[in-house]
């Protein structure tokens, strides 16, 4: 067994690695940028080293920087994570060049299955289905009209290079194949450097599920399988294992498929193998097809280790350091149910658009498995992904997980930012997916029902004007009396943007009568519990600055409002269309004296790994161009004003 790893990545993967590896008597070295000096894995490690700037390209994808790194620390092996480097096969011919060791596949399978296109070539000659489809070298846009055709609408443009739901498009309609081609190839080219694709035959009513697998680079074992059916633009949002609905029958081919796949590129290490179900009539071992093979741990894999009783990570270091595979198929086995939601800073109700903010509270519930790479005080940046923490829970059942998960979602409190926990919640009930009713259109179907924005009730809002006032603990000795009566409080906030007044009356060292906008009501707070109207109320707060929240089923966030200053940020200037985050302008549209219609595209910001394109917010005309490509901006900076009108 090594002695010394080095884990190239951040976040919550690289705390996940640590934590194994410190069981295993495995000293670990962590790298890190600036943006992540104080990050949560640097101070779990046995050693850190500093490797450059905040983005990416300047850090975290500098592999010689990494592989230097893991040299001057005396580490054997260099484990990936998942992200930046952990699919790149230069980057393993590097680290086995220098007589480190690569925690993962070989150069060779990482390049088999890098291209989808020639992966699905490979897995039909395997023995795996793949789905109906051009998986061809000729690009020409009236030849892969001419493929579309055949193969029969709808269909699904995929860049080869991808992954994340970049560079694909859905067609219905052979019209507006031209146009989702000519997108689809531009943003291939942005995210991969390579604007090729495939076409393949959509499926109506699809389920994602992926089998885990494991190998030794001869032989592989399967895990079972995942569901990652609630997705959204192709990002996994809720996952789950075993897979709802699944038979005996269904398991062992897609198991088998799975192991087939792996060994056809003689797999060393944990991978993941996706496929594409149709879920139409129940799961059916003729109507599920390879996607695509994940040469790497997946975020989702708590949820496997859940069901197995087995340590991924610790098997990966096992076989890495040459031991044999842990177990063979005869040996495995599950039991129970397992779902892991992810958690992230992002505004919901506003498309889900990625939030940065330092967390200023930050608690989870003791009953579920969290794996978080971020604490109370940490920031969340723009340079990477916004996920605050993964939350898994486990039950003997599916019914049994699922009230889990529910509960868990209630008592999961993060203060200083926007959050998914509201959905996140919304969509644990929805009867669907209670049901086990889902497909991976099943969130876009249902999204104005799952994304309202939680709005606090008069209970909750007493809760925050005494919060606000820094009355939760009580009046004091004196009961806040004075010689004429009660001694009162007047306080405002604003709740989203509205803004409304709460008057506050003591009625003994911890008791208050608040009298809201149509509403009153008799709170106090004894022992660390909240009664409101002599009834118990399971409620917490967080207060930090003029900044509250108060977490009751969900996180209700309030400003408290200084009167006086109410209208000096008024509401923004209408005619200026500002960043919404902190992000590099990747494409300026606009032009001096344009004309544009509510909706045109102005520009695209890329942020957290994201692009984002900035609307028009009515017609007009182009007054001012404030910025040009390339240019990093903070949020809330003006990059386009209409004339006035």
């Amino acid at each position: 067994m090594f002695d010394t790893i080095l884990i190239a990545n951040r976040g919550e993967i690289a705390c996940r690695v640590m934590d194994t590896a410190r069981s295993m008597g495995v000293k670990t070295v962590a790298v890190y940028s600036d943006a992540d000096a104080g990050a949560k894995h640097v101070e779990k490690a046995d050693r850190a080293v500093h490797i450059g700037g905040p983005a990416p390209a300047d850090s975290y994808l500098r592999g010689d920087v990494i592989i230097q790194a893991a040299l001057d620390t005396g580490a054997q092996a260099i484990h990936p994570g998942y992200g930046f480097l952990s699919e790149n096969p230069d980057f393993v011919e590097a680290v086995q060049a220098v007589g480190l060791k690569f925690i993962g596949p070989s150069a060779k399978a990482i390049r088999a299955m890098g291209l989808k296109d020639a992966a699905k070539v490979l897995m039909e000659e395997a023995g795996v289905p793949v789905v109906p489809g051009y998986h061809g070298a000729n690009q020409e846009p009236e030849f892969l009209a001419e493929q579309a055709g055949q193969i029969g609408y709808p269909v699904l443009i995929k860049a080869v290079a991808g992954g994340g739901g970049k560079g694909m498009r859905l067609v219905e309609d052979p019209t507006k194949f031209a146009e989702a081609l000519e997108s689809a190839q531009g943003e291939a080219t942005t995210a991969f450097g390579n604007p090729d694709v495939l076409i393949e035959k959509f499926v109506q009513k699809p389920r994602h599920i992926e089998v885990q697998v494991f190998g030794d680079g001869t032989h592989a074992v399967h895990l079972f399988e995942r569901d990652c059916s609630l997705q959204r633009r192709h990002q996994k949002v809720i996952e789950e294992a075993p897979a709802p609905g699944m038979t005996a029958e269904m398991r062992e081919a897609m198991g088998q498929a799975g192991v087939l796949a792996a060994e056809a590129i003689g797999y060393s290490g944990a991978g993941t193998v996706e496929f594409i179900v149709d879920g139409s009539d129940g799961l059916r071992t003729d109507r599920f097809w390879f996607m695509e093979m994940n040469t790497r741990l997946q975020v989702e894999h708590p949820v496997t280790e859940e069901i197995t009783g087995v340590d991924l990570v610790e098997w990966q270091l096992r076989v890495a350091s040459g031991e044999p595979l842990p177990a063979q198929q005869s040996d495995l086995s599950f039991k129970g149910h397992a779902f892991e939601a992810r958690i992230y800073a992002e505004d919901v109700p506003k498309g889900f658009l990625p939030a940065t903010g330092t967390l200023t509270h930050l608690e989870f519930p003791d009953d579920a498995r969290i794996d978080s790479g971020v604490r109370c005080g940490d920031t969340i940046s723009p340079w990477y992904d916004p996920m605050i923490a993964k939350v898994t829970v486990f039950g003997p059942t599916r019914g049994a997980a699922l009230r889990k998960l529910e509960r868990a979602l209630r008592w999961t409190d993060v203060g200083g930012t926007v959050t998914n926990v509201s959905f996140l919640s919304v969509l644990s009930a929805q009867p669907n997916f209670v049901a086990g009713q889902m497909d991976t259109g099943l969130i876009d179907r249902e999204l104005e029902a799952l994304t309202p924005a939680p709005v606090a009730c008069t209970k909750a809002r007493s809760i925050a004007a005494l919060t606000a006032l820094g009355l939760q603990d009580g009046a004091g000795a004196g009961g806040g009396f004075t010689l004429w009566g009660s001694l009162g409080w007047d306080v405002t906030l604003t709740h989203h943007d509205e803004v409304f007044e709460a008057r506050v009356l003591a009625g003994g060292p911890d008791s208050f009568t608040v009298t809201l906008p149509n509403m009153t009501h008799q709170v106090s707070r004894r022992d660390g519990i909240w009664w409101v109207d002599a009834t118990k109320v399971q409620a917490r707060v967080s207060h930090v600055g003029n900044e509250l929240t108060v977490f009751w089923g969900n996180g209700y966030r309030f400003t408290v409002t200084d009167p006086l200053d109410r209208d000096a940020g008024a509401m923004g200037d209408g005619n200026v269309i500002e960043a919404p985050m902190p992000g590099l302008v990747k494409a300026v549209f606009a032009k001096t004296g344009q004309a544009v219609s509510e909706g045109d595209r102005l520009a695209i910001l890329e942020a957290m790994k994201m692009e984002h394109s900035l609307l028009a917010a009515r017609d007009g005309i182009v007054a001012e161009v404030l910025t040009e490509a390339g240019t990093q901006v903070e949020a809330g900076a003006a990059l386009v004003r209409l004339e006035e009108e």
